[in-house]
């Protein structure tokens, strides 16, 4: 089991938990009441720090519900956080754009994380012809 420092930046947001057999992602939420009108952009605080360990990551990405329940949608996809951006005062964000006139409030939930270990070193070696089941090259059944 791997201890990470965290660091809370708001007291009115609920402390993150790890809920074991439920899923491996923890649940984010904003640290502050943000108003937004459809098209408009914001960084939104997500009240809170972390030291990583060494060779890990963390990976950000909007909850399930997030669009349906607020409108905006991630504006970098998935956010990455390295165990490089640990300081004091390197609080989380998440950046959203609304996609139409919305209010985030304090303790929302608007996003999950999940820590992973980087990448290992990968050789690419180039070859002709792959020998893995030809599946059509179009989504997960090869099917148009």
């Amino acid at each position: 089991m791997k201890t990470i420092k965290i660091k809370y930046f708001s007291e009115e947001i609920e402390r993150l938990a790890y809920i074991a057999g439920k899923s491996d992602w923890i649940d984010l939420r904003a640290a502050k009441e943000i108003t937004l009108n459809k098209g408009e952009f914001a960084l939104i605080p997500l009240g809170v720090a972390m030291e990583l360990p060494e060779g890990y990551e963390a990976h950000v990405i909007p909850r399930s519900s997030t669009y349906k329940n607020y409108g905006i949608i991630q504006a970098n996809s998935c956010g990455l956080i390295d165990e490089s951006y640990s300081g004091n005062n390197d609080q989380w964000f998440f950046p959203a754009i609304a996609m139409r006139d919305t209010v985030i409030r304090v303790n929302d939930r608007i996003c999950q994380f999940r820590i992973m270990e980087h990448q290992p070193e990968i050789l690419f070696e180039e070859t002709e012809v792959l020998t893995a089941e030809d599946r059509g090259g179009f989504g997960s059944t090869g099917r148009q």
